[in-house]
């Protein structure tokens, strides 16, 4: 059987970076917990940001995690697909923006084919 790449989150996880990084951690949850308090945006809207930014990073506990906050902040399906459409289309927007360096390359040698 096939191990999966993500181990599952585990209270022995969360213990042991706990024990390696206390102060860090501690500072960690501080500061996450006020970037999502209501503020010049409303807190369900940070999470639906923050459920298209984990889409983007590809973080599979950020996407679980932040879908579950959204919903308790009322967020709904069509909201949560709609912010994960928006990244999706980011996503794809910054590969077609960066395919200008790609044709950069292909105009200095403009002897190549096309």
């Amino acid at each position: 059987m096939e191990e999966p790449m993500y181990p599952t989150a585990s209270k022995d996880i969360a213990k042991k970076r706990e024990e390696l990084a206390p102060e860090i951690l501690k500072t960690f949850r501080a500061f996450s917990h006020q970037v999502f308090v209501d503020g010049a945006l409303p807190s369900k809207t940070k999470e639906l940001i923050a459920v298209a930014v984990a889409h983007v990073t590809q973080c599979p506990y950020c996407i679980r995690s932040h879908t579950r906050s959204a919903q308790l902040k009322g967020a709904t399906g069509m909201e949560i697909m709609e912010a994960i459409w928006v990244a999706a289309e980011m996503r794809a927007g910054g590969a077609i923006a960066h395919s200008a360096l790609a044709i950069d390359v292909m105009n200095e040698g403009k002897a190549t084919s096309k």
